[in-house]
């Protein structure tokens, strides 16, 4: 009777356990897929209603403390959304310093996307997978973007930032 208890937990427990596993083996793979591949050689444009003819290439900017921009700077109104500009898998929704209110996405190649001074966020979390063109946020001015007008920052990163204007400009 005890074997036959223990059996049945047992067999209860990987039932719901089951689940999440199987979420994590899918998650996994999924990120094996991203190391394979190669980076999109042309991207989604990150912020709703917005075209490359619209956008200025902001890369290398300098900024105050002696830093260069790290990427480019999409103004838009406050609450347009902003997308995912390639497939992949959020690693980061939350805050810092500089840019506020933030997700990231690790994209194939193993590239870093960086969509920050959001006002809000979507509703994906930590560990979801996503595809262009998916609701990342909204566009803000958080961190040390408060009191400029609302844009969305874009940075690339992979063994160091990357200029991610050439790759929304892209015929």
């Amino acid at each position: 009777m005890k074997r036959a208890i223990i059996l049945v937990v047992a067999a209860a427990a990987l039932t719901v356990a089951l689940p999440a596993m199987r979420r994590a083996a899918d998650r996994a793979w999924f990120v094996l897929t991203l190391v394979s591949e190669d980076p999109p050689v042309q991207l989604v444009m990150p912020v709703d209603r917005r075209s490359a003819r619209r956008i200025s290439d902001s890369w290398r900017a300098p900024r105050p403390g002696g830093r260069q921009h790290e990427g480019i700077d999409i103004f838009a109104p406050k609450g347009t959304p902003v997308v995912s500009t390639t497939r992949g898998i959020v690693v980061r929704v939350g805050t810092n310093r500089l840019g506020g209110q933030v997700v990231n996405v690790l994209g194939p190649g193993l590239e870093w996307h960086y969509y920050a001074h959001l006002d809000s966020f979507g509703r994906f979390r930590e560990g979801d997978i996503v595809r262009p063109g998916d609701v990342l946020g909204y566009v803000g001015n958080t961190g040390n973007a408060r009191g400029t007008p609302s844009h969305l920052h874009y940075g690339i990163y992979q063994r160091g930032a990357k200029n991610p204007y050439p790759r929304l400009a892209a015929p």
